[in-house]
């Protein structure tokens, strides 16, 4: 590849785990990375994540091929203005963000004259900060690359290799039609297990004590994926507003359905809702995107991967 420099602006789970996977796959590209906090720069630096955590974010990208964005998307504007007179002109920049329309509105009206990219890697875990990250993150998970209209192909060509040396499995996919499937398939989730949790915890016939003592293994995963990291995820509800809320008035008319079928006992309403959605689990796992052996498979660093 012909990235010799990649600068990671944010060192949390994602960028650490770009960081790392950059050193292990592309170890002829040189990482150079910086964080607002002061301490996740200083944790960055002695986990190694990258080559050299940078005391500035202009630093960190003045000599860079390809600046990837892995701050909130609340912010992801703001950080991006922070840096415009030090991106080289021809350095490619992308993203990790889960809401693909408001970030790439909000990157190129930071950065009108540079090449802009937005991507997702849809890989996670709940945890987050410097020393969530690991290298293999990306192995065998799905990475969509949203394009504007009119892309530079060769940079477009760039960033497919990037993410296909670090493991992933790339789509390109338009905007809209990514904010509108991620809805469903891990914004609307999130904000289900938030509540269901939520709710738990606000029973006043039900002690908390009782509800950690005796969580079922459908609740604690409800637990895992709500333990993600809410900076992150109010930012992600909040950008892709429009999406989310077409998503969840759908699911609203499927568990009004359900609700009715429990009231009246329509057991065949029940069932055949019950056979349908276990097919979905099986297509799951013959695409290879989780595991049928116990605890899904995973390993301690995968464990609980909730993905945004």
């Amino acid at each position: 590849m012909s990235l010799g420099t990649v600068a990671i602006i944010g060192l949390g789970l994602q960028g650490g785990s770009i960081g790392l996977a950059v050193q292990e796959f592309l170890p002829g590209t040189r990482t150079t990375g910086y964080d607002l906090d002061p301490a996740t720069r200083t944790r960055a630096a002695e986990r190694g994540l990258v080559h050299q955590v940078c005391g500035t974010a202009a630093e960190a990208v003045s000599q860079a091929d390809l600046v990837i964005f892995c701050v909130p998307p609340g912010v992801m504007g703001e950080a991006a203005a922070e840096v415009r007179g030090a991106i080289p002109s021809g350095a490619l920049v992308s993203d990790v963000g889960s809401c693909k329309q408001s970030i790439a509105a909000a990157l190129r009206e930071a950065l009108p004259d540079h090449t802009v990219i937005p991507a997702h890697p849809v890989a996670g875990t709940e945890n987050s900060g410097p020393d969530a990250g690991f290298a293999h993150l990306f192995r065998n998970r799905w990475c969509i690359v949203t394009p504007p209209e009119q892309t530079d192909l060769v940079k477009l060509s760039e960033l497919v290799a990037f993410w296909e040396a670090l493991g992933a499995n790339v789509e390109i996919m338009d905007a809209r039609h990514h904010d509108l499937v991620l809805a469903v398939t891990s914004h609307l989730p999130h904000l289900i297990a938030y509540t269901i949790v939520g709710t738990a915890s606000d029973l006043e016939d039900v002690t908390q004590s009782e509800v950690i003592k005796y969580s079922a293994g459908g609740f604690r995963d409800f637990t895992r994926i709500a333990a993600s990291d809410p900076t992150m995820w109010r930012d992600v509800f909040l950008t892709n507003r429009d999406a989310v809320l077409t998503m969840l008035q759908r699911f609203t008319e499927d568990l009004t359905a359900l609700q009715r079928a429990i009231r009246v006992g329509d057991s065949d309403t029940l069932f055949d809702h019950f056979a349908r959605t276990r097919a979905i689990r099986r297509s799951i796992i013959e695409e290879g995107q989780d595991d049928s052996r116990p605890d899904f498979g995973r390993t301690d660093h995968e464990n609980g991967g909730a993905r945004g």
